[in-house]
């Protein structure tokens, strides 16, 4: 899809304003010239980041009720959909916190770049979730190209005591994965068919219990 035709269908769907926009295309420079020298996403969907990566991360905005104060986008990489939603969020007046979570320092040094540059309201925080001593202290999680779905439950039980609600990108493999993970846990979700994708969903888990064995 052309690039102009990709900007105005991400603007009709999302209603974002012409400041917003001219901050996306700021993002969609930068992450072109850091992509040379970090890998920060595959070089094949570079002709398609306002289809692909921006209106991908921003179709679960709305998802997140307006009252949340903080949202936490587990394995950030490139900062989808993290950033995407915080840019989003400033277009809308909100007060709401990204913290983003990444344990790559050269993936740290973008994204700390590009939220100066866009003022934005998030943190970056450099951290590897899978070791042993970490913990969240947040309750509304988002995760996209992270892991597998029962690896990503697996990590908000045992590390997030205060959990009230996760949303879960799902590619081609998702409904296995959540085959496999219901057979582990009782999980209360509801799922929504990807905009930009025919084989994704959007998975929303507002409660998660681990099955007794």
């Amino acid at each position: 899809m052309d690039r102009s035709i990709q900007i105005s269908t991400f603007s009709r769907i999302t209603q974002v304003s012409r400041e917003t926009i001219v901050s996306l295309n700021k993002y969609e420079k930068a992450l072109i010239k850091a992509n040379t020298n970090v890998n920060l996403i595959g070089k094949s969907t570079i002709p398609q980041i306002w289809t692909r990566h921006f209106l991908d991360s921003a179709q679960v905005v709305d998802l997140i009720d307006e009252n949340q104060k903080t949202v936490v986008d587990i394995g950030s990489g490139a900062g989808f959909p993290g950033l995407v939603i915080s840019i989003i969020a400033k277009d809308r007046k909100s007060s709401l916190k990204i913290k983003l979570i990444e344990k790559s320092p050269k993936k740290i040094i973008f994204l700390k770049k590009i939220i100066k540059e866009l003022k934005l309201n998030t943190e970056v925080y450099n951290e590897n979730v899978n070791e042993k001593n970490f913990r969240f202290v947040d309750d509304f999680f988002i995760a996209r190209a992270f892991k597998p779905l029962p690896i990503i439950l697996e990590l908000i039980h045992k590390k997030a005591k205060n959990f009230k609600k996760a949303i879960i990108f799902m590619g081609k493999t998702g409904h296995q994965e959540l085959l496999r993970a219901s057979k582990s846990w009782d999980i209360k979700y509801k799922q929504t068919k990807s905009i930009t994708s025919n084989d994704s969903t959007i998975l929303e888990i507002k409660e998660l219990k681990k099955k007794i064995e």
